[in-house]
């Protein structure tokens, strides 16, 4: 599959190097408003290709894009340090209008893969720009914020993530949901896999992992300005699940028609992700707590979606 990514900055870069060392893509094509940097990432990606792949990775303007089955849509400014994914809104809202109108002319077969933050807001935004069904504007969401989730709680209980089935549900960002209710180990509640491994997760192991979980983005950011190689994997794993439609289920945003009492917002959710985009929607079992932080969640993405006018 042939792979489009509009943003050649630290999060397009790691996504198509994702893409071309795992062999994800036969083609990757990077754009951006600085084309010398779109074309000195793809000569610098390309020379790794040999070690790993058989990957084509170049560079050019929008017209490049034609006959892509996935473009991600990285553009867009940074997140400041100590700036909420939310306070980027207005900053990232108008870069996109022009974005979403030129992928759709190059490529209007494509999946649109949306990575800027705040990418559930922007998803909702690039979803009404441009007219394609929901579910084929997927927004990355929380499938960092899983697989952080997971990582922590491999880490506690000294096992593979792999074998980890943890859930982040609804923003990727502040209100994010931590499903610990449905965690498991194996097919085993988290709690009881602990217990039987003499590592509890008592109180204060549940927030440490909250902590490092829902604050690993603002961390990263004091310490070097950005986050790049774990979104930059979590793209090359949707891009993945499209691909090769595997109907792979992931934490993904999209536009959603109801959730909570909420209308029309995009959040993640655990999604069918295949060829055709997402093809359902899951909702697990929640605790109580869990179910109303998800809908504070919604209601907070509800609103700044709404002051955008999407």
């Amino acid at each position: 599959m042939k792979v489009g990514i509009v943003g050649a900055g630290m999060v397009g870069s790691a996504a198509a190097y994702a893409l071309a060392l795992m062999g994800h893509a036969s083609h990757v094509v990077l754009v951006d408003r600085n084309a010398a940097l779109a074309a000195a990432q793809a000569e610098d990606i390309a020379h790794a290709v040999p070690f790993a792949s058989a990957c084509v990775v170049t560079a050019g303007d929008y017209d490049a894009l034609a006959g892509a089955g996935v473009v991600i849509l990285a553009a867009g400014v940074a997140q400041k340090p100590g700036e909420s994914r939310l306070d980027l809104l207005a900053r990232n809202a108008a870069v996109f209008a022009e974005v979403v109108a030129a992928v759709r002319h190059a490529a209007p077969e494509a999946i649109l893969l949306v990575a800027s933050n705040p990418v559930d807001v922007m998803t909702q935004a690039a979803t009404r720009l441009s007219g394609l069904p929901p579910g084929r504007v997927i927004g990355s969401g929380t499938i960092l914020d899983t697989a952080r989730f997971r990582s922590l709680l491999a880490r506690h209980l000294g096992i593979a993530p792999q074998s980890v089935h943890a859930l982040v549900l609804g923003e990727h960002g502040d209100s994010e949901v931590l499903a610990w209710s449905g965690a498991r180990a194996g097919s085993v509640p988290i709690g009881d896999f602990a217990d039987q491994m003499g590592r509890p997760l008592d109180g204060a192991a549940r927030a440490a992992i909250d902590e490092g979980v829902r604050r690993a983005a603002y961390r990263i950011i004091a310490g070097k300005g950005a986050t790049w190689h774990g979104i930059g994997a979590g793209l090359a794993r949707i891009v993945r699940a499209i691909a090769a439609d595997q109907r792979d289920v992931l934490t993904v945003s999209m536009l959603t028609p109801e959730i909570l009492g909420v209308q029309d917002v995009a959040l993640s959710l655990p999604r069918v992700v295949g060829a055709a985009g997402v093809l359902a929607d899951l909702r697990p079992e929640l605790s109580p707590g869990e179910t109303a932080a998800l809908a504070a969640s919604a209601r907070l993405l509800k609103d700044s979606s709404s002051a955008l006018g999407f």
